[in-house]
């Protein structure tokens, strides 16, 4: 068993999501269980991720921003890029038992324009 700094360094190595189901496969607890909220969805079990992973018609590119986090509750900042400017802000939470990511809630969103009414106040990055 790893620790959850080094099962998620494995997924995101140097900044750069690396997808495959099999490997994040033998990551995930038995009992796993991903949700979205947005989008209401569950996946329930990492037979049933892998089985989506495997059907997903056009993966992402991911870059990490950061990843932050202690004991068995860490959060993974990030974007993911499914092509044509299709860029959404990914913050994944992700629970551990055992050494294995046993629960993520995954929240996307894209980008919007920020109001010109607070530009005094802040500073884009």
């Amino acid at each position: 068993m790893s620790a959850p700094r080094e099962i998620l360094q494995s997924l995101f190595g140097e900044g750069t999501l690396r997808l495959d189901p099999q490997a994040e496969f033998d990551l995930r607890h038995p009992d796993f269980v991903m949700e979205m909220p947005q989008s209401g969805e569950r996946i329930v079990g990492r037979e049933a991720m892998r089985s989506m992973q495997d059907a997903f018609p056009n993966p992402p590119s991911g870059v990490v921003r950061r990843i932050v986090g202690d004991g068995d509750l860490w959060v993974v900042e990030a974007t993911s890029d499914y092509g044509n400017d299709d860029v959404y802000h990914v913050v994944d939470i992700l629970e551990f038992r055992d050494g294995k990511i046993l629960k993520e809630t995954r929240y996307y969103s894209k980008g919007l324009e920020a109001p010109e009414w607070r530009s005094a106040w802040v500073e884009m990055m």
